[in-house]
């Protein structure tokens, strides 16, 4: 028969047993809870000693802090472990204690907690209602246990959190005087299998039941997986480790799985354990959905808020490499890239592909109000004639410019809805023009004659006659007979020899 008792979790000692407790639901209240003592009676029989323990008593932090009601005060210890003595050196812990001083209204109130320097949080002291004392503590001592084989040295935070309760009327503020860590541990690494500590030799406890029935891990004796640490193992496979070398995850039978990293879609947590993202990171730095460093395919990476989404929200765009929706400049709207905007966030005007404070029509704005355009202006991007968008009444726009009318070259558009009117540059076989293309010609270059319109080649082009290029003429049969080409012939039927058709 099995008998259950219930076992506080401060164990003394760094024994094989407890490492599976490290992955247990523990309460601070309660400890584990009920536990078999038959088993831990069986499993103790072939514990290893472990190495001398040594205690380090660190220096007492006497800086005076307040604590005010519905508040936290917070105190950082820098802990080096007695590194300089080394019969009190502490690397590998075994538990804590925290000596504090503290004077308070109602010491009920508070409730006090210590981070080690790996980032494990122990509660030391719970809220207590009918705790009604006006003491304070002086000098007491509160122990951790959940800090077994972490590092003693670094940073240690203590809290401590005011929490008025309905029985307290008054709000007086209290004091931390002083507090200091007294470091229970090893110099030497506690789980590594040593010769030179005995071995306790194994008995029976029980004569009716063989405990090497429940137990057979010791049956295994052949090589250990590469991923396996030196502590062993009882089997060929990555999860068959009793401690793994580098890193490990749980499957989804909540086997525990050493490798060598962390799987896509895990994070490298404390204590070598690998711990899944969020669901839609490929790689990140922790659990929550902002703390993605790479997607899952479908997803981007939002650069601000580092979660992934499916899709750019306004204020931004997605990068040449479709992977990061990054931010648009802080005027954007929205982007196609960081400087080009395509809208303006409101009150904001769009000019060109920036985005300024709106100003009125004839104005513009200088980066710190808005001033009046160019008089030849109607809308501008900036000051002087060149900055002009549109042009007042009476003024052509003109390759950026206003003007009083089309410079020799240019064409006055007329076929534009909008009420503001541009010049355009003439086919460059005008010289002037009164539209578009090559049969608005007003005027030719050098060495080109006009003809209905059209700018073509020659120094004299007339015909001798009309009726010598009229239909049946003497120009119209010397082009049929492809006379043309003799010079004096084209020189007397220029414009039939050079008209087309």
């Amino acid at each position: 028969m099995k008998v259950f008792i219930k076992v506080p979790i401060f164990f003394t000692g760094f024994h094989p047993i407890f490492a599976f407790c490290l992955y247990l639901a523990v309460s601070h209240l309660y400890g584990f809870g009920l536990m078999d003592a038959e088993a831990m009676v069986i499993e103790a029989e072939k514990w290893t000693t472990v190495p001398q323990q040594h205690v380090c008593v660190e220096n007492t932090d006497r800086q005076i802090k307040t604590i005010r009601p519905d508040s936290v005060v917070r105190s950082i210890y820098k802990a080096t472990g007695c590194s300089d003595n080394s019969n009190r050196h502490v690397i590998y812990l075994e538990h804590v204690v925290v000596r504090i001083t503290i004077t308070h209204p109602r010491r009920g109130d508070l409730s006090i907690y210590l981070t080690s320097p790996s980032g494990t949080r122990s509660q030391l002291l719970a809220n207590r209602l009918f705790d009604h004392s006006m003491e304070g503590f002086k000098n007491w001592e509160f122990m951790t246990t959940h800090s077994w084989s972490e590092k003693a040295a670094g940073d240690w935070i203590l809290e401590i959190c005011d929490t008025p309760s309905q029985l307290r009327n008054f709000k007086t503020p209290g004091k931390l005087k002083e507090w200091s860590l007294v470091l229970y541990g090893t110099s030497i690494q506690p789980y590594s299998p040593r010769n030179d500590f005995p071995k306790v030799e194994r008995v029976n406890s029980s004569p009716l039941e063989d405990p090497t029935e429940d137990y057979g891990t010791d049956d295994y004796s052949g090589p250990c997986n590469a991923e396996c640490s030196k502590v062993g193992c009882d089997g060929p496979g990555p999860d068959h480790c009793t401690d793994c070398l580098h890193h490990y995850y749980k499957s989804k039978n909540n086997t525990r799985i050493c490798v060598s990293t962390c799987p896509p879609g895990h994070y490298n947590a404390d204590k070598k354990r690998c711990k899944k993202c969020s669901p839609n990171c490929e790689t990140c730095v922790g659990s929550h959905s902002d703390q993605c460093m790479t997607c899952k395919s479908g997803y981007y990476l939002n650069e601000v808020t580092n979660s992934c989404i499916t899709n750019c929200p306004d204020g931004f765009y997605l990068d040449k490499n479709k992977i990061v929706c990054r931010k648009c400049s802080e005027n954007c709207k929205i982007c196609v890239d960081f400087q080009i905007c395509t809208e303006c966030t409101r009150g904001l005007s769009l000019h060109g592909t920036k985005c300024a404070i709106y100003c009125e029509e004839g104005k513009y704005h200088n980066g710190r109000e808005c001033e009046p355009c160019h008089h030849s202006c109607a809308t501008c991007a900036g000051a002087g004639v060149d900055a002009c968008i549109n042009c007042t009444q009476g003024y052509f726009m003109e390759d950026g410019r206003c003007v009083q009318s089309c410079s020799s070259g240019y064409y006055l558009d007329h076929s534009t809805e909008s009420r503001y009117k541009t010049c355009k540059r003439c086919d460059a076989s005008c010289l002037d023009c009164s539209g578009q293309g090559d049969r608005n010609c007003t005027s030719c270059p050098s060495g080109f004659n006009l003809d209905t319109g059209v700018c073509i080649v020659g120094t004299i082009c007339k015909d001798a006659t009309e009726e010598s290029w009229a239909e049946g003429g003497f120009c119209m049969l010397v082009k049929k007979n492809n006379l043309c080409q003799r010079k004096v012939l084209q020189q007397l039927c220029c414009r039939t020899c050079t008209h087309k058709g």
